[in-house]
């Protein structure tokens, strides 16, 4: 026999989602998620879920993408290849504007992309929902609440009254 993953509960438009994550939310539980087929403002503080770590590696990215432009500048002016041209100095802030402009820009965009990776721990070439004809809906018309058995407040009958209670229909045990 398969070990539970958990308890899949289908909601029938936005605002009952939305008002289903609050009330999932208040009743403490940890490990549950929504899935929907359009981003819905507001959704992941319904959730209770903190701000996204994402511009944080944005702003080391692009933080570092500047002073690589400017060290890169200084070193190859004063050292690489020094050339004395006009009388102009080997090193000047104005110099490396533009190799410092493109390389933030480049590097705090590698950075957002390296973040939603880590934060979104991504690739995840396979997970328990993706078994459930049910859930595959959720990307045409369907919207949903996953409530893991691993959360220390799920009780199959219990979880099962409460997303009947919140809402929710078509309540599937999903296995992993």
């Amino acid at each position: 026999m398969a070990k539970q993953f958990g308890l899949l509960a289908r909601f029938r438009d936005t605002p009952d989602l939305f008002h289903a994550a609050e009330k999932v939310r208040d009743a403490g539980y940890r490990k549950w998620d929504t899935y929907a087929p359009l981003p819905i403002h507001g959704l992941p503080a319904a959730q209770g879920l903190p701000r996204s770590k994402v511009p944080v590696f944005t702003l080391i990215g692009g933080f570092c993408g500047f002073w690589i432009g400017l060290f890169m500048v200084w070193y190859m002016n004063l050292y690489d290849y020094p050339l004395l041209v006009g009388g102009m100095p080997f090193f000047s802030p104005v110099f490396p504007f533009p190799i410092a402009y493109e390389l933030t820009i480049l590097l705090a965009a590698f950075g957002t992309l390296i973040g939603m990776f880590v934060m979104n721990t991504l690739p995840q070439h396979h997970h328990p929902l993706f078994n459930s004809e049910q859930f595959l809906a959720t990307s045409s018309d369907q919207f949903m609440i996953a409530i893991e058995s691993t959360d220390p407040q799920f009780n199959d009958e219990a979880t099962r009254r409460f997303l009947e209670e919140i809402g929710g229909t078509d309540i599937q045990v999903i296995e992993e």
